[in-house]
């Protein structure tokens, strides 16, 4: 089980302590493997950006307007995190319904 976040950010705080085994990928130090970034495209389409962060507002139309893949890897913290992957499953968000799928109620 792999967590996708940024080290600072609450809920990813909070993914790593409910889940201790899981390696952590600081998508600012590391990045995103393109792989695992077009699999999360794909299964989340526009939910992956999150509009409602203060680096989506900073942003200009031209910036906003960026395919997901290329606004995310020039602006990690518009990616809506933790995006875990276990597995070949992806789970967006630290919610009840991705804490009920991973057994950490």
């Amino acid at each position: 089980m792999r967590i996708y976040g940024l080290k600072n950010c609450d809920s990813c705080r909070a993914a790593r302590k409910a889940l201790p085994g899981a390696g952590f990928v600081d998508l600012r130090a590391d990045g995103i493997a393109d792989e695992v970034l077009s699999r999360a495209i794909a299964t989340f389409g526009a939910a992956l950006i999150n509009t409602r962060s203060t680096t989506w507002r900073g942003l200009d139309e031209a910036q906003r307007a960026l395919p997901p893949a290329d606004l995310i890897a020039a602006h990690p913290a518009v990616m809506k995190r933790p995006l875990i992957e276990d597995g070949q499953t992806l789970y967006l968000g630290w919610g009840a319904p991705v804490k009920q799928a991973l057994g950490v109620c």
